[in-house]
This record gives C-alpha cells, structure tokens and sequence, in this order.
C-alpha cells in the first residue's frame, strides 16, 4: 500500500510538474498591444529597415546566424524606437519588444514564449538588467547580463536580441534606405 501512495504521490507530482511548464507558454502581450502601451495609444506608421550587404552581415555576427527575413518593421518617435524582434531560444522562437531611447534600451518585454523551459525571462528580474544598456566598439553590451539557471539558451537570445536593436536603431537613423 505504501508503494502504491508513493507511485501515486510521483504520478501526481509530475502532472503538476508538466501542467507548469506548459502553462509558460504562451502570449503575454501582443505586438499590437504592446506597441500601444509603448507609444500612449498612437503609434506611429512602420518603417521599414532592409537587411542587405554590410548591415545584413553584422546582422548575422550578432545573432550567429541569417536574420530569416530580408526587411524589420519598426516604429519611430521622437528618438524612441520599437523592434519586435524573434530569435530562437533553444527550439522555438521567442517574440521579444525592445524600445531604444538615444542608443540605450528603455524596455525589453518578452511577449510571445514558445519554449518548455526558460520562461523566467519574461519576469521584470531578469529583463531590468537590461536597461540603459548600450553597445560597446565590438558591438557587444556594455554589461554583463546576469543568467537564470536552466534558462541559459533563452537569457542568451535575449541579449542577442538586445544588442541587434540597438545595432539596427544606430543603423535605421543613419541609413538612407529607410523607408516609411
């Protein structure tokens, strides 16, 4: 009988342990809304950055691989700028908005998660670390970020994405092939 409560004990344990790792998937904020809230409910018209010869390269150096689209939508303010960026955590993409202000990040907010594991990006802990963050000459951030156990592959898409917006914002304010 006391195998049987504890097999029962495990078979629950477990359950649980998966209905919380599914739970953590999922939208935590839409593009749309969180454009919104970024710019007081009037959100500019999109620009569009394309990604071709010297950018799409650097592109590429900062995130290890090709940018799977050829063009970014942005959106533009008085020297604010917003990117809904993806980039995969470990299997599956993570939707990410970053507000730059001035070459430095303002916010970054994880708002679509797809991944089983790693989800403890999206909390205000981990994403503050971001804040005021810059690029240094070697196109890195000019601090560290501190990681969260079992979520190394995710807190490391993060900061690729951090450092691609603030290389893109630099990038769309000096380059004549952005269009409205």
């Amino acid at each position: 009988m006391r195998r049987f409560a504890c097999l029962m004990l495990s078979v629950w344990m477990l359950s649980l342990a998966a209905a919380g790792t599914v739970s953590a998937r999922g939208t935590y904020q839409t593009p749309e809304d969180f454009l919104a809230e970024v710019f007081d409910g009037d959100v500019p018209e999109p620009r569009v950055l394309w990604l071709k010869g010297g950018l799409r390269q650097t592109a590429t150096d900062i995130l290890g691989h090709r940018y799977p689209s050829l063009r970014i939508r942005y959106w533009l303010r008085d020297g604010r700028s917003a990117w809904i960026l993806e980039e995969i955590g470990k299997e599956q993409p993570i939707t990410t908005g970053i507000v730059v202000d001035q070459g430095r990040i303002e916010r970054i907010k994880v708002l679509i998660f797809r991944e089983s594991r790693g989800w403890e990006v999206r909390y205000p802990f981990f994403t503050d670390q971001f804040r005021g963050a810059t690029l240094n000459e070697r196109l890195e951030l000019d601090r560290d970020i501190d990681g969260i156990s079992g979520a190394t592959l995710s807190v490391r898409a993060l900061e690729r994405l951090a450092r691609l917006a603030l290389f893109l914002d630099s990038e769309a304010r000096k380059r004549a092939d952005v269009t409205p």
